[in-house]
């Protein structure tokens, strides 16, 4: 090989390591995670989670740098339009059942997790279905971590938990479901303020029946609310999140922990 052909192989080496950009690091995404009861032994029916499989969830989300965030952080994040430097998750809960209080609540704690709780109002105080008290709501809501946050938020799940789409069909009038919805959505509202701090503005439908529907929407808004969170699985890219139909995944009895990294595309 002549020295001209080594000079110009040993350019082509060098060049072409100098053009080896390093690929742009994938930006975070958000997923919700739905939660219901949690058992203190193994779970009984499909939307029931074991407290060993809830802490497993807890771990998964640590372990793999997730970063536990409320709606509010999502918020600003949508409003900004930057997306998250780590993939996120918020945690949430429907109905309002006691093992919030039991078992949730001080894995939470240890954890050093923040979490939304959507109360089913008109059932809070029902012994039969083992739903929590108003007080033990209270000192939920208050309580205050170490650094002066108070990480457990209360949400609506409506006042009588209906299918909202079903009970559309039942009114001839709109403006009279418009004043179904303002009892639904306002009394509920209205209802758990009284017991919480703070404003509640983070809505869950019941069977997330009506998700995108206009009506719907529409009486969320009237009634103060901010976010609507659906059943509808899927996570969020900031750039196109919609606050009023907020995708989730449900974990259920048997559903693993890494699927919430599939929903994260990882």
């Amino acid at each position: 090989m002549t020295r001209t052909l080594r000079f110009l192989f040993l350019l082509i080496i060098i060049f072409s390591g100098c053009n080896d950009d390093p690929a742009p690091e994938k930006e975070g995404r958000v997923i919700v995670l739905m939660y219901h009861r949690i058992t203190e032994g193994p779970a009984t029916n499909l939307y029931e989670r074991s407290v060993a499989d809830f802490e497993a969830d807890l771990q998964y989300l640590r372990k793999n740098k997730i970063k536990v965030i409320g709606f509010d952080d999502l918020e600003a994040m949508v409003l900004s339009g930057d997306s998250p430097m780590t993939d996120c998750a918020v945690i949430t809960f429907d109905d309002g059942d006691h093992s919030w209080y039991t078992l949730a609540m001080p894995l939470l704690k240890s954890y050093r997790m923040s979490a939304t709780f959507f109360l089913w109002a008109l059932m809070i105080e029902d012994d039969r279905d083992s739903f929590l008290s108003w007080n033990e709501i209270t000192l939920m809501s208050h309580y205050m971590d170490d650094e002066g946050r108070m990480p457990f938020v209360f949400g609506s799940h409506t006042l009588y938990h209906q299918f909202l789409m079903t009970k559309k069909a039942s009114y001839n009038d709109p403006a009279e479901f418009a004043l179904y919805l303002d009892e639904e959505f306002g009394g509920s509202k209205r209802l758990i303020e009284a017991h919480t701090p703070g404003v509640v503005n983070v809505l869950s439908l019941p069977f997330g029946d009506g998700a995108g529907d206009p009506d719907i929407t529409a009486g969320a808004e009237r009634n103060g609310y901010s976010f609507i969170r659906t059943s509808e699985r899927g996570a969020m890219e900031i750039r196109s999140a919609n606050l009023l139909r907020i995708p989730s995944l449900p974990i259920l009895d048997d559903t693993p922990s890494d699927l919430i990294g599939d929903y994260l595309g990882r």
